[in-house]
């Protein structure tokens, strides 16, 4: 186990985003925690982009714990929507997570578009604060293009996935397995990103 002085807080209750970011957190000796082991509540998430909620998030896990705190913010930005649905994926129909209702509402949104006017793209902005007041967060940005489909297809993911389509896989992000996905994915990239960052600072602190 890590020191004391080596645990951070993760800025999520989500047992599957825990397990995650401990697997890829795990080469820097760190500790993660899930925000819900401190009862600390959601927080309001009021920005405008991905990075600016990431950082909400991790500010306010801080803050509440006295840990370090990691956080993401993460979505689907169209193309043929000015970058809709963003930062309200997840509650793109109106009630937070259903993700059936917010597919449902993506095909009809671009009913009628051909393939090549299509374009998508995942975000994934990952954020790391040593403290609530840090003047210089660690923030990442990972990204990930394809296309929307037509109708859903693949039956494992979440959220988009099953209209998300890559080209480079020949398949939709709902068609992939878990391992494929999780190598390719935004929120692998940010990850890395901040992994390597982090692993930079260490070594000059």
């Amino acid at each position: 186990m890590a020191s004391p002085d080596r645990r951070w807080v993760l800025a999520s209750g989500n047992a599957g985003k825990l397990a995650e970011t401990r697997s890829l957190l795990a080469a820097l000796d760190i500790e993660l925690l899930s925000q819900s082991e401190f009862a600390v509540p959601d927080a309001e998430e009021t920005g405008i982009g991905f990075v600016d909620n990431a950082l909400i998030k991790a500010r306010h896990a801080a803050a509440l714990t006295g840990l370090p705190a990691v956080a993401d913010d993460s979505g689907l930005a169209v193309d043929a929507l000015d970058g809709a649905p963003g930062v309200h994926s997840a509650r793109y129909a109106g009630s937070h997570g259903d993700d059936a209702a917010n597919n449902a509402k993506l095909v009809a949104a671009l009913d009628g578009l051909a393939p090549a006017q299509r374009g998508a793209a995942f975000h994934c902005c990952l954020v790391a604060t040593r403290s609530a007041n840090d003047p210089v967060p660690v923030i990442a940005h990972g990204v990930w293009r394809g296309r929307v489909l037509e109708a859903p297809r693949g039956a494992h993911g979440f959220g988009y996935d099953p209209l998300f389509w890559v080209d480079e896989e020949n398949a939709s992000a709902a068609e992939m397995g878990a391992e494929r996905k999780n190598a390719i994915s935004h929120r692998a990239r940010a990850m890395h990103q901040l992994v390597e960052q982090l692993r930079v600072d260490e070594h000059h602190g």
